[in-house]
């Protein structure tokens, strides 16, 4: 076996091109060499994000490559010598790299405009009151968990609560290096089937809840907003209650006219922080309007802007009559809903994404 031969992206036209990789790097470094580079702050930041990300990637590659010798010579020696226990173990470290090989591919898909950024991740329930309420505070602390694993910080934006149970939406920021890149694939509506907690007849009951990520910007992207094109309303945050009721019209909700884009920020106890707040997330939903035409991607990235309901679901989870998570775009599937609502959605979005950079469907391993 050649260990050069089994680079994880591949040597050319895969997902990481490794000769136009090392030329990128080189040329680079000569730029960054350059004084006049900070003249443009701008610029110069785009190219050392770039340089960064590329230099671990190539580290990443290198390491595993030695890995890959190394292991494989192992097992050479262990087969030559009889020795079953220094085999398996040889093979245990094969697959562990597998592994490793096929996170850092994931990896090497996030060059989009803005996958670096944080990321904002809106749930919003659908028809069926208590029952979808509930289910989008479960999707709501899927992703919290998931972020945690990742080692992602999370922000809640805005929360508003169900009238028995659940939530009716919410906005989480979380935020991390490469945020947006992973989480942007989750962008659709998710349909839960299961027996009813809230039903005295024990029936099985499906719900809908819709999810829409979106990147946050900073002040180097210019967008333009203009101030007519906009309704400002103020109202009371929804709090603890007690002595933490706020007593302030401090909540601030923003409604761009020319596009239906709604966002709104209660956390802050300001309501010029949260009116802050709710420009930059509403710059944020433009920002990422505009990368959707550039990728020709609007139809399958407003999946959450459509009906919640039947026909624009991307991902069913399954708790009764039987086990089963299922991506209806790329087929992956797990038989263990809770690990998946505990957060284990990597495999489910490396299969997205591959798929979103390929076009086609790829052999993901599904989740025990």
């Amino acid at each position: 076996m050649s260990a050069a031969s089994s680079r994880p992206w591949g040597c050319s036209g895969g997902f990481f091109d490794w000769d136009r990789a090392l030329k990128r790097l080189e040329t680079l470094n000569a730029r960054a060499e350059d004084p006049a580079l900070w003249d443009d702050p701008k610029a110069a930041q785009a190219l050392m994000r770039e340089r960064r990300k590329l230099e671990a990637a190539i580290t990443a590659t290198r390491a595993i490559e030695d890995e890959l010798r190394n292991t494989v010579e192992l097992i050479d020696l262990a087969e030559a010598e009889g020795d079953e226990a220094l085999a398996a173990e040889g093979a245990d470290a094969l697959a562990a790299l597998a592994q490793r090989a096929e996170r850092d591919k994931v990896e090497a898909l996030l060059s989009g405009e803005a996958d670096a950024n944080n990321a904002f991740i809106e749930i919003n329930a659908g028809a069926g009151g208590t029952e979808s309420q509930d289910w989008a505070e479960m999707l709501f602390r899927m992703y919290q968990r998931w972020a945690e694993r990742r080692g992602f910080r999370t922000e809640l934006i805005d929360e508003h609560a169900g009238e028995q149970a659940g939530i009716k939406s919410a906005t989480l920021l979380v935020k991390g290096e490469g945020a947006f890149g992973w989480a942007k694939t989750e962008s659709g509506v998710h349909r839960l089937v299961r027996i009813s907690p809230f039903d005295s007849n024990a029936r099985r009951h499906t719900s809908f809840a819709s999810v829409w990520v979106y990147p946050e910007v900073d002040d180097s992207i210019e967008i333009e907003i203009n101030e007519k094109d906009l309704r400002i309303d103020t109202y009371r945050s929804s709090g603890a209650g007690g002595q933490h009721v706020n007593t302030t019209d401090s909540a601030v909700r923003i409604t761009h006219l020319p596009t239906g884009i709604v966002v709104a920020s209660q956390t802050e106890r300001s309501q010029h922080k949260n009116r802050a707040t709710a420009f930059k997330m509403l710059r944020a939903r433009l920002y990422e309007a505009e990368l959707q035409k550039r990728e020709a991607e609007a139809s399958a990235q407003n999946a959450s802007k459509t009906d919640i309901g039947w026909g624009h679901q991307i991902r069913s989870y399954v708790l009764q009559p039987y086990q089963l998570v299922k991506d209806l775009r790329t087929g992956v599937t797990s038989t263990s809903p809770q690990e998946v609502l505990d957060g284990a959605l990597d495999p489910f979005i490396a299969a997205a994404l591959s798929q979103r950079v390929t076009g086609e469907k790829v052999e993901v391993a599904d989740v025990d």
